[in-house]
């Protein structure tokens, strides 16, 4: 990459393949100026009193809250995802921003028993610069809480969205940098190429990234070589395990839900189920009448190069023997659109099974035992999430204990307390990229010890 200005990035709305705009891409003197910005300001951030810092996330927080609407509508215009799931997703950025308000002036070190003559403590601080490269699918609600917990514990941050996105985290930059001294939040726009520049920096401290997996692993390369900490959130490939004994259409309906919302483009959607061969035809049966309702109403994916993709996986699948029940053809017309899909007689070998699709599509394996459904759950290279339902309290037990996931989820595709925090595992990623444990991550602790002349 080069200072020559880049070509610019020209975005189509998924929802009817018109121009939405276009936005210029940073070139590598707008990457390392902006570092030297950030790296100059953090340091008198740093030294504003916790609460202070708390309070200002408190009015950003406030400050979006009024321009709900306004973002929605532009996530709703770039990305596809229907003005009420949006505006839905700005609120939860907004209360995430209010949550690190009322966490970062708390988040405490510790004090250590040394000599009587001395004080020993460990205390928390910024480790510098972040960069926060946040993706598509949920753009405000991630990109709040990475920014808020980098903000509040005294880091200067530098935010790229994904490039599919670049008007909504233009927007939500500009919401929220009105409430922080310049130089402390700055935006760039641009594709995979300014995000190399930028992990590759030396003179930045943190790389935090929600995306694929493979790109995962180009940042992790990068911080090796510069020393930066890599907070990853990557790809997952989520199996859903339905046993013996459920009720088959509370399972659809669970099932349903994991696998279309928001049209499959979640980190933690469910990706594979493995159903009891006991209650398997009910619950196919079942999920196919969802599949037909989730798609009266569809929602587009992101834009045409994505639904290759997974339209891919589809087309892959039914080669290898699969058969499409619902579902599955590409349909005509503008938009990014492709239904809801079920698809049955899935093995764990297809390519469907093995590797995330993030679409609304649920493959389908019958087995003949809840040990056989686990084992397979467990044959993966990720290790983000998984679910199952079962109503029994020993299979509950076996499960939790034996998926080699982040989270795990019983009797509920999605749910959990406030406050809950999630740590990937191998291709998924590293670091705590939600809760309080956040703050942990964007910071580093010094340990004092407090002596007496002699």
């Amino acid at each position: 990459m080069t200072d020559m200005r880049a070509a610019p990035l020209d975005i189509h709305s998924p929802l009817d393949g018109s121009l939405v705009g276009w936005l210029p891409t940073a070139t590598e003197q707008d990457v390392a100026s902006a570092v030297l910005d950030a790296r100059e300001a953090q340091a008198a951030w740093a030294r504003v009193p916790a609460a202070e810092r708390g309070a200002a996330l408190r009015a950003a927080a406030a400050g979006l809250r009024e321009q709900a609407d306004n973002l929605a509508t532009v996530v709703e215009t770039e990305t596809g995802r229907p003005f009420a799931s949006a505006r839905e997703g700005v609120l939860a950025g907004a209360s995430t921003l209010e949550q690190y308000a009322e966490l970062g002036p708390v988040h405490r070190g510790r004090t250590l028993l040394g000599g009587h003559d001395a004080t020993d403590f460990m205390v928390p601080e910024p480790r510098g610069v972040v960069v926060a490269l946040t993706p598509w699918n949920d753009p405000v609600a991630i990109a709040c809480g990475l920014l808020g917990a980098a903000l509040v514990t005294g880091n200067a941050v530098i935010h790229k969205p994904s490039e599919r996105c670049p008007h909504t985290g233009l927007l939500l930059g500009q919401l929220l940098a009105e409430h922080f001294p310049a130089g402390v939040l700055q935006g760039l726009t641009g594709d995979g190429a300014v995000g190399a520049l930028l992990a590759a920096n030396p003179h930045v401290d943190v790389v935090a990234h929600v995306g694929g997996t493979a790109t995962g692993r180009q940042i992790l390369a990068a911080t090796a070589a510069t020393g930066a900490k890599a907070l990853l959130e990557n790809g997952g490939n989520d199996p859903l395990v339905v046993d013996a004994g459920v009720d088959p259409e509370w399972a659809a309906d669970q099932a349903a839900l994991g696998a279309f919302v928001n049209a499959g483009q979640l980190c933690t959607a469910v990706e594979r189920i493995f159903v009891h061969e006991a209650v398997a035809e009910a619950f196919v049966a079942a999920l196919c009448e969802r599949a037909r309702r989730w798609n009266e109403d569809p929602q587009p994916l992101v834009d045409t190069r994505h639904r290759e993709s997974v339209h891919a996986h589809v087309a892959e699948a039914v080669a290898d023997g699969a058969q499409v029940l619902v579902g599955g053809e590409v349909p005509e017309g503008d938009g990014a659109y492709y239904p809801a899909t079920v698809l049955a007689r899935c093995t764990p070998q297809m390519r469907v099974m093995r590797e995330e699709t993030f679409g609304p599509v649920a493959p389908v394996c019958v087995v003949p035992s809840f040990e056989e459904a686990l084992a397979l759950a467990c044959v993966d290279e990720h290790g983000l999430a998984a679910t199952v339902l079962t109503g029994s309290m020993a299979h509950a037990q076996q499960a939790w204990r034996a998926l080699p996931v982040g989270t795990v989820k019983v009797n509920a595709v999605f749910g959990g307390a406030p406050g809950g925090a999630a740590q990937p595992r191998r291709a998924s990623g590293t670091g705590f990229g939600y809760g309080p444990e956040l703050l942990d991550e964007m910071t580093t602790t010094k340990v004092v010890h407090l002596g007496l002349p002699g």
